[in-house]
């Protein structure tokens, strides 16, 4: 039987090991060493050092893996990093540091960060510099993508806000392209074109739609955070209303992360996907998989005009209980027309500042319809029918949308985008965060997502060296 005195005894018995000894053979952080070549950081932060001013600096290297160490693991703050680290013994082999070896300040990383890295795309480049290795290894195929966005709770009190004065309606990526073919689809009805809000300020005539905000410059009132102005006021189905940021991402069929933006809480998937589309151009992509949030007529111009397929899901239409829906009225392409159930053809009118075209009934004739209750319930009996002058292209999304195999593709998005959120938010603490600021925030995204290309990576190659197949092999140790 162990007696308490034994076990004290071995609490102070002497022993001749080695780090190499302590770490074992199958920890995560032991294949990432093996696998992953980190001197790429040196070249990245080359001219962020000087070589003749200043006290000897810690490597730079050490430093960035302090802080993929903290995304790796999902420790909440740089402070219990620092904490771990100390008595972690497979963290300070990965660092390079012995048993002896003082661990570096927490406020080390943050000062670095302050006069070195903020403002810089640094963490976004050790991001791809990390996917080039994996392209590297053939592990990944970007025929098919697959793009989400998930939302990460702020660091800030939701009941320390306040209101703020922004437009109305903020510019979208499409704006002055769908402007032209605005005009160019009235002139071809036989209209003008539009004027613009700054020359015709008290404009009050039938060329905008009813209930829909124009392109003007009009303020409104809106929730801001005192703590963190960067991010934006979330609020979805049961979820309760909190600052958050807005997370695009996108990978491959197999799951690997391909690239990231950052955008407030309160902007819509379908005005941010830009943003993050002009960093997957340097794939060759032939298919973008999205959720209904992206179904809009300006990104299917923008993925097929680029020979690109979107593939949208089926989206229910919004029609109001008891009341017929869009696709009951039938488009007669031949005379500009819509035909309704009741065989009257609502007719062109205008196209609006939001690039629909409307199509209206005449009221006299609607009054007596008996179809009446379930069309329409305008005071004047008048059916209007919107037409987007981009719909041809959601028209092919539909085509897409019914080729063969693709209700196969589009089910694959809860096994790659969707379970890669799940990891990150489970084990890699992006549920929230505690960083203030769109940089701040970029930084952990930009680093979990290198996390998760590392750890399948490494899994991946020291399988194949197991199995006698060549693979690279790195070690700073």
């Amino acid at each position: 039987m162990i007696t308490k005195n034994d076990l004290n005894d071995k609490k102070t018995q002497i022993q001749m090991v080695s780090l190499e000894q302590l770490v074992p053979e199958d920890h995560i952080l032991r294949k990432i060493d093996r696998y992953i070549d980190f001197s790429f950081i040196y070249d990245l932060v080359e001219d962020k050092y000087s070589s003749e001013t200043g006290r000897p600096s810690i490597d730079p290297v050490v430093l960035i893996k302090i802080a993929i160490i903290q995304f790796m693991f999902g420790i909440k703050s740089m402070r219990q990093t620092i904490k771990e680290i100390e008595v972690n013994v497979a963290y300070r082999w990965f660092l390079g540091l012995d048993f002896y070896d003082k661990v570096p300040h927490f406020s080390t990383f943050g000062k670095n960060y302050k006069r070195r890295f903020e403002g810089t795309d640094l963490f976004e480049e050790i991001f791809m510099e990390i996917l080039m290795q994996c392209m590297k290894c053939k592990v990944i195929n970007t025929d098919t993508v697959f793009v989400d966005a998930t939302h990460v709770k702020a660091a800030a009190n939701r009941k320390k806000a306040k209101k703020v004065l922004v437009a109305k309606k903020s510019a979208h990526f499409y704006d002055e392209q769908l402007k032209e073919e605005i005009n160019a689809d009235r002139i071809a009805h036989g209209k003008k074109p539009l004027k613009e809000k700054s020359e015709d300020k008290n404009h009050n005539d039938d060329d905008d739609y009813p209930g829909c905000s124009s392109e003007n410059t009009d303020l409104k009132e809106q929730k801001q955070s005192e703590t963190d102005p960067e991010s934006g006021w979330f609020h979805k189905g049961e979820h309760k209303e909190v600052f958050a940021y807005s997370v695009q991402a996108a990978c491959d069929e197999n799951g690997w992360m391909l690239g990231y933006s950052i955008h407030p809480g309160n902007e819509h998937d379908s005005k941010t996907f830009k943003t993050l589309y002009d960093k997957l151009k340097r794939f060759d992509i032939n298919t973008v998989v999205m959720d209904a949030g992206y179904k809009t007529p300006a990104i299917a111009k923008l993925l097929i005009d680029d020979k690109v397929e979107p593939l949208f899901p089926y989206k229910r239409p919004q029609t109001k209980k008891g009341f017929f829906k869009k696709y009951e009225y039938v488009y007669d392409e031949y005379y500009d027309c819509y035909i309704c159930p009741n065989g009257q053809t609502p007719e062109y009118i205008t196209t609006n500042r939001d690039g629909y075209r409307e199509y209206k009934s005449k009221g006299r004739i609607c009054a007596n319809c008996p179809y009446l209750s379930r069309c329409t319930e305008s005071k004047e009996h008048v059916k209007v029918v919107t037409q987007h002058v981009w719909q041809n292209y959601m028209d092919i999304c539909e085509d897409i949308r019914y080729t063969e195999g693709m209700k196969e593709i589009y089910a694959q998005r809860k096994q790659t985008i969707e379970r890669d959120f799940g990891t990150a938010k489970e084990h890699h603490a992006m549920r929230y965060t505690q960083l203030v600021g769109k940089g701040k925030m970029s930084m952990k995204i930009g680093l979990t997502f290198a996390c998760l290309n590392m750890k399948k990576l490494a899994r991946i190659l020291n399988y194949r060296e197991k199995q006698g197949q060549p693979v690279p092999i790195y070690s700073y140790i």
